[in-house]
């Protein structure tokens, strides 16, 4: 499709780079493959690709495009820089979903590719964020003015080839702002790589978002500030366009990134299209999806999700705090339903994964360490991901603060959500990044990891899949001190890729040392799999796996209310009581 006739008198370079960002050694964090694909990249692909095969640029011109997530990739500029001179630069790098932890390092490429005369543009939740929140000066954002880097917000669909025009013709405007204006995604070109790009995340995953906005108001979220509350869908026959595309090269699993795929209006009929194509057209469908905590209250939506192959689910849970639920607005989270929709999904034999926020007001080292333990005797959670409360640039968090000039981390690097980068009214900073090293240590001992292992087994969770997930929650955090959401297979650096200001070490100190590290990581990490194999093997031969219970797998009961999940946790007992009071003025159970 992309492919120019000889005959073409000019080729436009277009090379779309999604930047990874700085790790604790000042290293670019980068692997042979990466885990979590990037939707950003595959969503502007798709739209570029529409591009060149209509030839926006006039018939004279074709398009040559090349997508990189740096996250997998290492981004050679100096050969960049090579091709676009080869072609009097006649192109434009773009920075795509440029996040603002992401953001130091999108702004060093930029410096490079600028200095050697090329256009660049950046788009994604930083300056969109910043943009729609602040006063579009805030949080570094004239470093891309005083560089001459065009500005993006918004979505692309519908604008992208008047960026090209304008690149073409070397006249970039300091800012295209279609934040006030978001398109409509039905019929719009699908996310889509090639397979060549694809097989660099583990697995050979992809992504698509089959909807975009979110209805709810949680203070510490960017998504409703950039893709506004109002949600849009694609149909059920874009979703299998898709489908079918990444198929014809091979391509079977995707991460579906809607927050909310629960409130996607079209998830029935999406459903129902991918249920038949597999258990029709037999295409192998394995997802992942993100759901909120009262998706099984939709009558058919878990089971319809297990036929059309979802086998993990992503559940934004936050908190079992009331209290610190509320204080964030999130008040969609009912703490009264979590054992509920848990088992729902467990029924289902599905994977579940849920995200747990640490530094709302209410918490403290003590009450964190309570409020695990609670988790892991009382939920029937498999993976909990832990992040630390962030003020991200684009949420009414970061506003706030931001308006009251209170202190927050002036690095941008640091706003991944792994470190803290303001103050908490019960912790100090370093008791907080204490408090928040040591959840992952109490979360994943070697006991509960083993409980995990046997609720798998008695429930028809894959256990083998469970156990890949456990290693790598496990041990991401201990060996790499990076998130694991930001992990992958076989860390790589490079001496070119440190950050300016840090010192280029020698390659004869730096080569042997990467070495060591590669390899004792390497060790312990294969000391890991196997012994969590080990114990997987045992439990699941064990004849009375499938008649293991526990308080977590226990049904839900009238009897749940002495749980220490709603007698300990702060405003549990007043969340009983206002279920209790709804369901009798409901009818309702």
């Amino acid at each position: 499709m992309l492919q120019s006739p000889k005959t073409a008198e000019r080729r436009f370079q277009l090379v779309l780079i999604k930047p990874s960002h700085y790790g604790e050694d000042g290293y670019v964090i980068r692997w042979w493959r990466s885990i979590i694909p990037s939707n950003s990249l595959a969503a502007v692909y798709g739209i570029a690709a529409e591009c060149a095969e209509a030839k926006a640029l006039g018939p004279d011109t074709q398009i040559d495009i090349d997508a990189m997530d740096e996250t997998n990739t290492r981004i050679d500029v100096d050969g960049l820089v090579k091709r676009f001179a080869d072609n009097n630069n006649f192109g434009m790098v773009a920075l795509v979903g440029v996040q603002s932890n992401q953001y130091p390092r999108a702004l060093d490429l930029a410096r490079q590719f600028r200095a050697a005369g090329i256009q660049v543009a950046m788009g994604g939740f930083h300056v969109s964020g910043c943009l729609a929140m602040l006063d579009g000066h805030a949080v570094d954002l004239d470093a891309c003015r005083d560089l001459g880097v065009s500005m993006f917000t918004g979505e692309a669909e519908g604008r992208f080839d008047t960026i090209l025009s304008d690149a073409a013709q070397g006249r970039l405007q300091p800012l295209y702002d279609y934040m006030n204006d978001l398109p409509g995604i039905e019929g719009t070109p699908a996310p889509f790589l090639p397979k060549r790009y694809v097989e660099r995340t583990v697995g050979h995953s992809t992504s698509f978002d089959a909807g975009r906005g979110c209805p709810y108001q949680c203070s510490f979220c960017t998504i409703i500030n950039v893709q506004g509350r109002k949600s849009r869908y694609r149909s059920a026959d874009d979703v299998e366009r898709l489908v079918r595309l990444n198929w014809e090269q091979g391509i079977h699993k995707f991460f579906i990134t809607d927050d909310n795929f629960a409130r996607n209006r079209e998830w029935e009929s999406i459903f129902d299209r991918l249920i038949k194509l597999r258990e029709e057209d037999g295409i192998p469908l394995g997802l992942m999806i993100q759901v909120d905590t009262l998706c099984h209250k939709i009558d058919g939506f878990v089971e319809k999700a297990k036929r059309a192959g979802v086998t993990r689910v992503f559940i934004g849970l936050e908190n079992v705090n009331p209290d610190n639920l509320i204080a964030a607005k999130k008040r969609q989270n009912k703490i009264t339903e979590y054992r509920k929709m848990l088992l729902a999904w467990k029924a289902q034999g599905i994977i579940t994964l849920a995200g747990y926020i640490l530094g709302f007001p209410a918490d403290t080292p003590e009450t964190i360490r309570r409020d695990i333990r609670i988790l892991q005797e009382e939920l029937p959670l498999d993976i909990i991901e832990f992040f630390n409360l962030t003020p991200l640039p684009g949420s009414e968090d970061h506003k706030v603060l931001w308006q009251k000039g209170v202190d927050m981390d002036a690095d941008l690097n640091a706003y991944d959500l792994h470190h803290v980068v303001t103050d908490h009214g019960k912790m100090s900073r370093d008791e907080w990044l204490a408090i928040y090293y040591e959840a992952w240590r109490l979360y994943y001992t070697p006991e509960h990891m083993k409980t995990l292992l046997r609720r798998a087994a008695a429930t028809g969770v894959p256990i083998a899949s469970l156990v890949k997930l456990l290693v790598q929650f496990e041990t991401t955090i201990r060996l790499e001190d990076v998130h694991p959401l930001e992990s992958g297979i076989l860390r790589l650096r490079h001496p070119s890729e440190r950050r300016p200001g840090l010192a280029r070490e020698n390659p004869l100190v730096f080569w042997p040392r990467f070495a060591w590290d590669t390899v004792r990581t390497h060790v312990l990490f294969g000391l890991a799999i196997a012994r969590a194999t080990f114990w997987a093997v045992r439990i699941a031969r064990d004849p009375e796996a499938k008649n293991y219970s526990d308080t977590a797998l226990t049904p839900v009961t009238d009897e749940d209310d002495a749980l220490d999940l709603y007698t300990k946790t702060t405003g549990g007992s007043e969340a009983v009581a206002h279920s209790k009071k709804v369901a009798e003025l409901t009818g309702h159970g």
